[in-house]
């Protein structure tokens, strides 16, 4: 089987701008990722960064890329919209997508949605506990009953996402909250996992269960097959049984409004 191929992108923004975010991740949130993933054989590791040309996402690395991970907060806006537009068109065409924490309000998360992705947040440095609420599914292979995190930033309902097509965990949190934080979808081919927990500020990529969590999305996450070849003109010829054409056609064969005869 050939590796699995993925990409793990942060904006990296926190980890140069704040001294704290930059002891806990020196090699920034997307070091701590890459560090996480590369010990296993079955993947390839690249990482890529917002201040990047194209933001490390050319055309040449989405098309060597498997699985993209999503990791972003400060600077969400800062996105360039055909990079967005890139992405979404090779997800729909079968690139697995991890979105991770703040990436819920990224540009390419709330595209593929298709809703506004708000949520209610607290940073309080609180404890949280994340629940596998579905114990058989791949994403949760290997974990117990919850995960617990000794601080974490609160993420509450209600969560404007479309319902998941899979619920993987439920997070708790001491304040009494409670949020959906591990979902997920499928959009034309390609497959879309978000999990809440990452917080800059708390060491929560260095917990080997978040890791595993991660690491598990990212085979759930893998391609699946290929896009469909549509759209395309079927000559009748071509047709799986004989047939015989009734009646004139008003398209071309590239699918164009055929001119008007007199």
């Amino acid at each position: 089987m050939n590796p699995l191929r993925v990409t793990i992108w942060n904006e990296f923004v926190h980890e140069q701008e704040n001294r704290e975010v930059a002891r806990i991740y020196p090699q920034g949130l997307h070091g701590a990722l890459a560090a996480a993933l590369r010990p296993f054989p079955e993947f390839t590791v690249r990482t890529a960064t917002l201040r990047e040309p194209e933001h490390g996402l050319t055309d040449e690395v989405l098309n060597q890329t498997d699985v993209l991970t999503w990791w972003g907060h400060a600077a969400h806006e800062r996105v360039r919209d055909d990079v967005v537009a890139r992405v979404h068109q090779r997800v729909i065409d079968g690139m697995g997508l991890v979105v991770l924490h703040s990436g819920h309000e990224s540009k390419i998360f709330k595209r593929l949605m298709g809703t506004s992705c708000h949520l209610c947040w607290r940073e309080a440095g609180e404890r949280e506990r994340v629940w596998v609420v579905n114990p058989g599914h791949p994403i949760a292979q290997g974990l117990g009953h919850c995960i617990e995190l000794e601080n974490s930033e609160m993420y509450g309902e209600p969560f404007g996402i479309p319902t998941p097509e899979e619920q993987v965990f439920v997070s708790w949190f001491e304040g009494g909250e409670v949020f959906r934080g591990g979902n997920c979808w499928t959009r034309g081919c390609g497959r879309i996992f978000y999990f809440s927990p990452g917080h800059e500020a708390y060491p929560i990529y260095h917990h080997p269960d978040i890791q595993r969590v991660i690491a598990n999305g990212v085979r759930w996450a893998r391609p699946q097959g290929r896009p469909a070849d549509v759209p395309r003109h079927v000559p009748v010829e071509q047709a799986p049984e004989k047939i015989t054409a009734r009646g004139p056609s008003v398209h071309d064969a590239a699918g164009r409004l055929a001119s008007a005869k007199s």
